[in-house]
């Protein structure tokens, strides 16, 4: 028995803002940002993380036809939850009225969803649990510094969710990893000291990023962490249909393509219309593929995420 997505859902708040509009804010041109990055716009919320992604999750559920009281479990991917605790997760069991599922957040960062969905897939598989939802949501426009031109062009906000249930066919294998080591070359400070021991504090909650350090991190371990879910359920790179990836960065993913030749059509990309969204861009893409109907029962499928830890994850599934 294997652990299959049974159903996706997505949101992304009204409220655009165009390359032009941060071109307002910091030295930029639209020109610019998209030749670097592939973006060309960005959603941002006035509601927080939690409301956004239960936005997604009724659609998700809806679409695996699972009712929330049906859910034995809720793993919530987030670097930017509402609150210290209670938990994310803990919050959505309330919104939606899951009142049966155990619930925790998991702070992969970009890599949050996949972490996220290996996780579920090993409870269910396990026979531990049957239905599981596992949502990405971020609020990035919190933790961005709308001063520093090298971030604040790349990240929005956003919400996907999937359910997951027992089944036949689904997730096959799966390839996680992490170097702490260079954790540092993308992060964002916690809450700082304010105790007796130290004489003065500063507040540093906004990110910082070291771009070269993570690009040269995504090219090198994208290609790796692939080749390693192909070779760990012997599959060719031709019998995979769909990559769908974690939007970064528009020239990370060609590079990808073009190091494991896959072709263009493969390889979908949705940052255009959204940016970098971290534990949320796989499944916001991945439903918009899914309910456009490009993805189709029996379709091959490899999720690749990449990000702050420094992590990175992959999923081999049959759709």
């Amino acid at each position: 028995m294997r652990a299959r997505i049974l159903g996706t859902g997505s949101y992304l708040p009204e409220h655009i803002m165009t390359n032009d509009d941060i071109a307002q804010l910091v030295d930029t041109s639209d020109d610019w940002i998209r030749e670097r990055t592939g973006i060309k716009k960005r959603h941002l919320t006035d509601q927080g993380t939690v409301s956004m992604a239960a936005e997604a999750v009724k659609k998700a559920l809806e679409a695996a036809s699972v009712t929330a009281d049906e859910l034995d479990m809720i793993l919530f991917a987030t670097v930017t939850p509402d609150y210290l605790f209670p938990s994310a997760a803990c919050q959505l069991q309330d919104s939606i009225g899951a009142a049966n599922a155990v619930c925790m957040d998991i702070n992969a960062a970009c890599s949050g969803f996949v972490f996220a969905l290996n996780t579920a897939a090993s409870y269910i598989q396990s026979g531990l649990y049957g239905k599981i939802l596992v949502v990405g949501a971020e609020t990035l426009s919190k933790i961005v510094d709308w001063e520093d031109r090298s971030t604040c062009i790349l990240f929005g906000d956003g919400a996907g969710a999937a359910v997951m249930g027992a089944d036949e066919t689904g997730i096959e294998c799966m390839d996680m990893g992490c170097d702490g080591s260079k954790g540092m070359v993308l992060y964002c400070e916690g809450n700082p000291l304010q105790n007796p021991l130290v004489s003065h504090t500063t507040d540093g909650r906004k990110m910082h990023m070291d771009g070269q350090a993570v690009f040269k991190f995504a090219i090198r371990k994208v290609p790796e962490t692939i080749r390693r879910v192909l070779e760990k359920s012997g599959t060719d790179i031709k019998e995979i249909d769909h990559f769908i990836m974690h939007q970064a960065n528009r020239r990370i993913l060609a590079s990808a393509a073009k190091t494991l030749k896959i072709p263009n059509e493969k390889m979908p990309m949705n940052m255009d219309g959204c940016g970098n969204i971290a534990a949320a861009s796989i499944p916001i893409l991945l439903d918009e593929y899914s309910r456009s109907g490009k993805i189709k029962r029996g379709d091959r499928v490899i999720l690749c995420a990449f990000g702050g830890g420094l992590s990175w994850g992959s999923t081999l599934m049959t759709w």
